[in-house]
């Protein structure tokens, strides 16, 4: 029997590559490895994209896909699988029918529907593809406002939007900026009982790509670990938190997470919630 060296959590997690480093494969890398995990990454998608715009889109051939994912799935033991942006309809059904052969690995989705305001994918058709095929299957589902609309177009609050998206089959659902002030950002965590916690951040006056990535991936990668849910919820939020307040400009457009914050000497270590 193979003896596995378990002190090192596997992830894999099926997104698209994104050139700047600001969110895709490369945000599960950096996030994985900083929390102590070792990322197992299937390309779902090629971009070329800058740290300001999407410039091309090619999504990787469904067949090529599978071949990646099983690769991995029948050599190591994965103990979450974080799911970000598919890039077509077909590859949301060949994900689809690798997940169903893993259900006990908990799955973490990061719908991603900003991309599909891009004329570069049949948006509405992916967003319904990832609606009926994947988030019956997911443990977790992350979705920041905009995302939690497109997902529900009928609701009308965001406790209807959290109600409706839930509906479709996943176990729980983290939106990402249910409130927000000049001083406060909230994320609020919902399950089939309905609301399950609020989460009050100080919020950051700049702006980053690449948030919803890291938040996923590190709820990923705590998970992984062996915490509960909800730990594994707040844990990743204040990591995602932590990673944002210490962004970086390394281009002309937004700024990129840190996600090696603790490791920088000029980083200070700031309460997210705004305590002493």
């Amino acid at each position: 029997m193979t003896k596995f060296d378990c002190t090192t959590p596997v992830v894999m997690t099926l997104s698209n590559h994104d050139p700047s480093g600001s969110a895709g494969i490369q945000a599960a890398i950096e996030t994985t490895a900083s929390l102590g995990c070792h990322c197992t990454a299937v390309i779902t998608a090629l971009c070329a994209k800058d740290t300001r715009d999407l410039k091309e889109l090619v999504a990787i051939d469904a067949p090529l896909l599978i071949e990646q994912a099983r690769a991995v799935l029948e050599d190591m033991p994965v103990r979450a699988i974080e799911v970000g942006f598919t890039g077509s309809v077909e590859n949301v059904e060949a994900v689809h029918s690798i997940l169903r052969d893993y259900p006990d690995i908990p799955l973490i989705l990061n719908p991603v529907t900003s991309f599909c305001n891009s004329d570069l994918l049949d948006a509405p058709a992916v967003v319904g593809a990832i609606q009926n095929l994947l988030m019956p299957l997911a443990t977790i589902a992350t979705a920041d406002l905009v995302e939690a609309h497109q997902l529900a177009q009928q609701a009308d609050n965001i406790d209807a939007c959290a109600h409706e998206i839930l509906e479709s089959g996943c176990q729980y659902l983290l939106i990402s900026g249910t409130r927000r002030d000049q001083n406060c950002f909230e994320n609020s965590l919902y399950g089939h009982q309905g609301l399950i916690k609020r989460y009050s951040k100080r919020r950051l006056n700049v702006f980053s790509h690449g948030c919803g990535a890291t938040l996923a991936t590190a709820i990923a990668a705590y998970l992984a670990h062996g915490l509960r849910l909800e730990d594994a919820v707040e844990q990743g939020q204040n990591f995602t938190w932590h990673s944002l307040a210490a962004s970086r400009r390394l281009g002309m457009g937004n700024r990129i997470p840190n996600r090696m914050y603790w490791a920088d000497r000029n980083h200070s270590d700031i309460d997210p919630t705004g305590g002493a």
